[in-house]
Order: C-alpha cells, then sequence, then structure tokens
C-alpha cells in the first residue's frame, strides 16, 4: 500500500522504521507538527518523526491545523491507501479522515477500551495495572473509540516508570501496526467495534497532577512518581521550593514517620507517607540537575522533625 505517515515525538519513530523497513509498503510522506522551539537557545527544532523522515528521503508535511487546505490539497494529490497514526498530536478533521482508501489506522498504547485519552501509559502505571499493552483502530470522530484492528499485550514491571513502558510499548507496537497494514491490505483483517464495557479515560496529565499528596498510603506515592517519570514530573514542596522526585522505593519497614516527615541517615534519606516510609533514591532540586536523595539530604542539612509537601 501508499502509506503516507502521522506522528511526532521519538515514541512515533520505531513505527515509522518498522513501515519503511517492511518491504512491502511504500511510506510516500510523513505528516508531523511544526517545528518547536527547544533548548536554551529556545530555537525551533523539527520533530523526531520529521528528521527520520528527512534521513529516509521522505516527503515531510508540517500543517500548523491538519484542516489546513494547502495540507488537504497535497493529501488528495498523493491519494494514500491508508494513514498509519502514531501520537501525531493534533485532531483530524473529517474532510482529512475520508481521503485514504483505508482511512487513518491509530497505534494507542493501552488495551482499548481502557484509558483512552493522551496518557494511557501514566494513567496505566498509576493506577496500578499489572498488564497493558497496544491497540491499532480505525479512527473515527470520538475519542479513540473507533473499531479494533488488533492488540499487544506487555507485562508491567515493578520499577517501571512511564518511560521505560513507553520505550517498549512502543517497539512492540510498531510490529502490531506493521502486520495491521498487511491484514488491511490482504484483506484478512477487519476492525471489529471496541466492547462497551472497561472505557476508562486517560486525560492528559497535569503539573497539578503530579504533586504528591504525602497523607496517601506509600504505594500510591510510588505509582505516581512513577507513572509521572518522566514527564510532566512527580514533586513535593521543601522549604518553600520545589523539589522533583525522580526516583523513590516504598520502605514497608519504617512506619515512624509521620506523613511528608524527612528522616535522613549518612546514605538515605526517607518521608513518612499515610502507610509506611519511602525512600528517596533521586531528586531534582529546583534550578540544579538530578541528584542521589542521600547527596540532597547532606547538603540540605535536615532539621530533626522538617517536612515536604
Amino acid at each position: 500500500m501508499k502509506l503516507v505517515f502521522a506522528g511526532t515525538p521519538e515514541v512515533a519513530v520505531p513505527a515509522l522504521d518498522a513501515l519503511i523497513a517492511s518491504g512491502r509498503h511504500e511510506v510516500v510522506a510523513v505528516v508531523t507538527r511544526p517545528d518547536a522551539p527547544a533548548g536554551r537557545g529556545r530555537r525551533l527544532v523539527a520533530s523526531p518523526v520529521a528528521q527520520r523522515a528527512e534521513e529516509a528521503g521522505v516527503e515531510v508535511l508540517k500543517p500548523v491545523k491538519p484542516r489546513d487546505e494547502d495540507f488537504l490539497a497535497r493529501l488528495r494529490e498523493i491519494a494514500p491507501d491508508c494513514c498509519p497514526v502514531v501520537a501525531y498530536g493534533a485532531l483530524l478533521p473529517q474532510e482529512a479522515l475520508d481521503i485514504p482508501l483505508h482511512g487513518w489506522v491509530n497505534l494507542h498504547f493501552s488495551l482499548l477500551p481502557a484509558w483512552r485519552g493522551a496518557a494511557p501509559v501514566q494513567h496505566a502505571l498509576m493506577a496500578g495495572d499489572e498488564i497493558t499493552g497496544a491497540s491499532t483502530f480505525q479512527i473515527e470522530k470520538g475519542l479513540d473509540s473507533g473499531p479494533l484492528y488488533g492488540t499487544v499485550t506487555e507485562a508491567v514491571r515493578p520499577t517501571d516508570t512511564s518511560g521505560d513502558l513507553l520505550t517498549r510499548l512502543a517497539f512492540a507496537g510498531s510490529g502490531l501496526l506493521a502486520a495491521t497494514m498487511d491484514g488491511i491490505e490482504d484483506g484478512t483483517l477487519k476492525a471489529v467495534p471496541q466492547p462497551a464495557d472497561g472505557i476508562s479515560l486517560a486525560p492528559k496529565i497535569t503539573v497539578e497532577d503530579a504533586q504528591i499528596d504525602w497523607a496517601a498510603p506509600a504505594l500510591r506515592v510510588d505509582r505516581v512518581v512513577r507513572g509521572c517519570t518522566p514527564a510532566p514530573g512527580a514533586w513535593t514542596v521543601f522549604r518553600g521550593e520545589r523539589l522533583k522526585l525522580v526516583q523513590a522505593m516504598p520502605v514497608p519497614d519504617r512506619t515512624d514517620l509521620a506523613p511528608g516527615e524527612l528522616s535522613a541517615g549518612k546514605n538515605n534519606v526517607y518521608v513518612g507517607t499515610g502507610s509506611h516510609a519511602v525512600e528517596l533514591l533521586w531528586v531534582q532540586p529546583q534550578g540544579k540537575k538530578p541528584m542521589k536523595g542521600a547527596d540532597w539530604a547532606r547538603g540540605v542539612r535536615i532539621a530533626p522533625g522538617e517536612h515536604v509537601g
């Protein structure tokens, strides 16, 4: 099939690579978000998908909005058979959805209908899911509600951050998306409606969502830290400044600390929660680089009974 791939961040690159390498389909163009400011100089930088497409000699389309008439005209000119999508980052208008013969097929990082929305991996971790996965489905007007082509499952590991899990799903999902394209082309794969039961929503995680509630149990604190790493980053307040929590670990045998109370030893720093303590393994003070929790505690000289939060 003649494909136009839509995607923007690094997590979409493995799927683009898989389709380019398939040998069976031709990726004739890529649709991605416009160049965005990045780094200290805030200079405009092309998206990871745009950079990869340019390396591969594939045409890159960067509409400000996918309803832009110039973009729609070019898409009609290309006349793709199908448009596979991974984390493109913009809503597609019906005029765009109607152009490819087989529509737009999205790779979504959850086992739909669970976790429809922008942050499925973060929500799966924060909810304590033991199994997650990726799904391919036909895009329609509703939010991640279109009929399913296929799924692949992935076990959630006890120390997974959303970054760890998303990386594994990006590679597992790339194979699923390539197989979905094959099945659509040869007619062996038909999309089936999503189950009506088990629908859950995964809106974007805000900075406010990432603030740690130390009155919550240690298990919840651990899930929020892992779910919000690397973005937007779990955080708390210490001496009036924000302290990012990069890595924490529940310590079940430490139950002597009140919620938010700090205790620093030579090589460890602990915080009380609504159940047992957590150890702060890595933290990032405001304006500084990540550092070991014990190094941070030594530097700030925590006073007895001092709290975070």
